[in-house]
């Protein structure tokens, strides 16, 4: 079974890079602040997901395994 992510943005830490948009725009998106936000709904696939928070080059996006709680990334 595919893994679940629970997504968490630090907006300290968002400087709106948008690779994150860029990579998975069916789960990111710039907020008027132009920082990133989680879109509700089915989303994009975790391992497209996981590529996203690991694109960010501020590591803004933590994901949590939604299963478990544990933080996974960064």
């Amino acid at each position: 079974m595919a893994k679940k992510w629970k997504i968490t943005i630090d907006r300290d830490l968002c400087i709106g890079a948008a690779s994150c948009v860029a990579l998975a725009a069916a789960t990111f998106n710039l907020d008027e602040e132009n920082k990133a936000v989680v879109l509700e709904g089915e989303g994009d696939p975790p391992d497209l997901i996981k590529l996203a928070a690991e694109s960010c080059p501020t590591k803004a996006i933590i994901l949590f395994d939604d299963e478990t709680g544990k933080q996974e990334y960064p």
